[in-house]
Order: structure tokens, then sequence, then C-alpha cells
């Protein structure tokens, strides 16, 4: 039964559905934020998310680039895929994400138009490992792994990082996305550290309550 607080916000949920990588995944519908897409009470996909990336981009003035392929980590419902066309209609997207069902999602509600861009269905970490082995590089990487409010461990070090670097051109650039609130904060800031211990270049951009690594050479 709808609440006094859904009908006053127009909140609906339109669908809910369970995968084995990620729970319960609700699509909802508001006049604030339009139709979005939540997982672990975490907005994952929808209008935060393209402001969160929007701001970055321009706060770090990277939208002055010419990126032309862009990899990115963490497809879900590919809202950061509309931003990133946005600023760079010509890009060549690989999105990789290791949940069919949120990319489904993306496709049904979110306007993510798969037939536009290369997807691989894959952990985060097996797809960079065969790309390297295919030589394939970058202009632009982002990295948005979370399974609700949760940074799988197996990213949190020096390695997955390096690995990244491998995998960009020579003025190519890597986008980290982490949560930058309570108890995120401490590992969040330490992350950054270890990034500045690969790249040459690290700045800092804080949209909402994330901080956004944007990392080049």
């Amino acid at each position: 039964m709808a609440t006094l607080s859904d009908i006053l916000t127009g909140k609906k949920v339109l669908e809910k559905t369970n995968s084995k990588h990620n729970g319960e995944i609700a699509v909802i519908y508001d006049f604030a934020f339009g139709t979005y897409i939540k997982v672990g009470g975490l907005t994952q996909s929808g209008k935060l998310i393209k402001e969160i990336w929007a701001t970055t981009i321009k706060k770090s003035k990277i939208n002055n680039f010419s990126f032309k392929s862009g990899l990115l980590l963490g497809l879900g419902g590919g809202s950061v895929v509309h931003v990133w066309k946005r600023f760079w209609p010509e890009m060549e997207i690989v999105g990789v994400d290791i949940d069919a069902k949120m990319v489904e999602m993306g496709e049904k509600y979110m306007k993510l138009n798969t037939k536009e861009m290369e997807v691989i269905i894959s952990d985060a970490f097996d797809a960079i490992v065969n790309l390297k082995l295919q030589c394939r590089v970058f202009d632009l990487i982002g990295v948005d792994l979370y399974f609700g409010d949760c940074y799988p461990d197996k990213f949190d070090n020096e390695e997955f990082p390096k690995l990244l670097k491998s995998l960009l051109v020579e003025n190519g650039v890597v986008v980290f996305n982490r949560l930058y609130y309570g108890d995120k904060r401490p590992s969040s800031a330490k992350f950054g550290r270890i990034l500045e211990s690969v790249f040459n270049k690290v700045d800092v951009v804080y949209p909402e309550a994330n901080v956004m690594f944007v990392c080049s050479n």
C-alpha cells in the first residue's frame, strides 16, 4: 500500500527483481528524480548518478579532452554511458558488469542501448585481464564497482589501479567513484593514497556523498 509520502512525491515501484550478485533490485519512479535503480538502499542508476559524473567531468575539466574510447567497469543501468555520450558523442564504449540482470533493467527502464556499445558480462578483474591480453587500450576508464554500498575488497589494492594503468593510452584518464560518508571515508581516503603512489596526478572531486579520483600521468 502506498504511503502518504509516496503519493505526495509520486513515488512508484515499477519493478522488483532479484539477482545472485546484487540481491533485490528495485526500479523506482518519482517526481524529483525520475526513474532510477536502487540496490541495497543505494541509488545505482538514474539522475543522481548522472549528476555525480557530470559534475566530476566538468570540475576536473576532462570535458576538454578528446576521448574516443572508453571502458566502464560497473555498467549497471547505463547512466554513466549517457553522460559520457553527452560529452563525447563519438566515443566507442565497452561496458563491463558482472550482473546481467542490472543491464537488463537498464535496457528496459533506463534507455540503455546495448546495441550501440560492446557489453561484457563478467567479473571486472577477469574482464580487464582479458582486455590486456588482447592489447586493448582506452582513452578513459571509469570505475563504479559497488554492490549496494559495498566496494569489493579485491579492487581495493595497488594491483588493481596498476592493471588499469596498463590499459590506458599515453594521455589517458581513469576515474574512480567511491562513497565518502560515515565509515566509508577512511577506506576511500586510504585508496586515494594508493592511487597517488600509482599515478603521477590525482585530482579529487567531491560530488554529493562521493569522492571521485581522476587519475592520469
